[in-house]
């Protein structure tokens, strides 16, 4: 691995990790998954107790802990998005077939288990290595330093001795920056799973030579996990009861809208079996005026129908970003919800975060100190930039000709790969 640097982006729904040697292209590390060969590993993890020894645990990531989920879902602890906790104060740890969790322990177990599926690709791993990280993590009050702290145990319990973070949108400047045959000022938008994150970015050649100057930057901790609440809010929770009343002491009162703030979270869905709402939610079936509607609650999150759930609502999106309408169904055990979504309902549902993400932009631009003229390309990536609606907050910006976009799920781990060249770091990426 002499020569080689090493980029990781850590993200939500995927993790991508990039090697870069000292010229040519960055390499992405690919995965035996189970299907198919892939080099977007789902930052996801299962837990499973064997039968036959019930105080031991099997742990699997990626596409390999979607395959233990699936052939056993109620055995097995599955959790996918838990990236969104890490600057998160209030979540301590977890419990799992009897063993505490923190965050920290969540993510080295998910990145050694990453390690031994990429096999010698990994064997041997470089002393340094660049992680991306989010302008804004994700949360309503953030803490980012214990973020960075719980990043730097992790990371160290894979073996590197040097963690430096980088922003995320600023791996995917150097990665588009390949691109560029004349000076340009860039303006990156990475729209993952929990974050949208903006970076406007000077390049110029000087002997031969791209040399970057970080103008400005913003973000804000909603993205494609936000938009899937949306969908869940609308379609799947008055289904499940949301809206509905039960009977107390003779009076009608509301089904308390808590119980359907977790489909907000994928990271949180599955703890809810063990939470006292839960328990809550069994008693409400007796005393619901449509208990049919608790039972299926109750069905969803005893049956773990969370990663079916997700990809119901991924398969919306995704049909959304290239058709007027499109067929929402979910399909599990005793429930089946469908119905047509025209793409203007998505979008109205969305408008909150839509606002947010176009404040983002503006913040950016603002700390840069320039109006849409003084920006020469917008690069955007990330899978929630295949979102009309988001698109369109930057075509009512900028001229159709400066955007760009592609390359969605690689561009910023082997943008941090590339980054490992550089022959001064300090501006780009720093320690906790």
């Amino acid at each position: 691995m002499t020569g080689l640097s090493i980029g990781i982006d850590f993200g939500t729904t995927n993790t991508v990790v990039a090697l870069a040697g000292a010229d040519g292209p960055a390499h992405l590390i690919k995965f035996p998954a189970p299907e198919r060969e892939v080099f977007a590993f789902r930052s996801a993890l299962s837990f499973y107790a064997p039968p036959d020894l019930p105080n031991e645990r099997e742990v699997e990531a990626g596409p390999w802990a979607i395959e233990a989920y699936v052939e056993d879902p109620l055995e097995t602890r599955f959790i996918q998005s838990f990236k969104s906790f890490a600057a998160s104060e209030s979540f301590t740890e977890t419990q799992i077939i009897g063993r505490r969790y923190q965050f920290e322990d969540l993510l080295s177990a998910f990145l050694l288990k990453l390690r031994e599926h990429a096999g010698d690709d990994l064997a041997q791993l470089p002393k340094r290595v660049i992680v991306g990280r989010p302008v804004t993590f994700a949360g309503g009050a953030p803490n980012e330093d214990l973020a960075l702290a719980r990043y730097e145990t992790g990371f160290r319990r894979l073996g590197f001795e040097e963690i430096l973070y980088s922003y995320e949108p600023v791996g995917a400047a150097f990665f588009f920056a390949r691109e560029l045959q004349e000076d340009a000022t860039v303006l990156v938008g990475d729209f993952g799973g929990g974050t949208s994150d903006f970076s406007i970015i000077r390049f110029t050649r000087e002997n031969g030579e791209i040399r970057s100057t970080p103008l400005g930057r913003a973000g804000v901790g909603v993205a494609g996990d936000a938009f899937d609440y949306r969908i869940i809010d609308n379609l799947v929770s008055p289904e499940l009861g949301k809206g509905s009343s039960y009977k107390s002491f003779g009076k009608i009162l509301p089904v308390p809208n808590r119980y359907y703030s977790t489909f907000a979270r994928w990271d949180q869905l599955a703890l809810m079996r063990a939470s006292r709402d839960m328990r809550e939610i069994r008693k409400l079936v007796r005393e619901a005026v449509e208990p049919e509607k608790i039972e299926r609650l109750v069905e969803v999150l005893d049956e773990n129908y969370g990663y079916r759930l997700y990809r119901s609502v991924s398969a919306l999106k995704e049909a959304l970003s290239s058709q007027e309408k499109a067929q929402f169904k979910f399909a599990a055990g005793s429930i089946d919800i469908g119905r047509e979504v025209a793409r203007g309902e998505f979008e109205d549902w969305i408008a909150p975060e839509l606002h947010l993400i176009e404040d983002a932009v503006d913040r950016a631009m603002s700390d840069a100190g320039l109006n849409a003229g003084g920006v020469d390309r917008v690069f955007l990536t990330g899978g929630s930039s295949l979102v009309p609606a988001v698109r369109e907050i930057f075509y009512r910006r900028f001229d159709a000709s400066k955007i760009e976009s592609g390359s969605e799920l690689e561009s910023i781990a082997s943008g941090l790969a590339l980054m490992g060249r550089e022959r001064d770091l300090t501006k780009w990426a720093r320690g906790a």
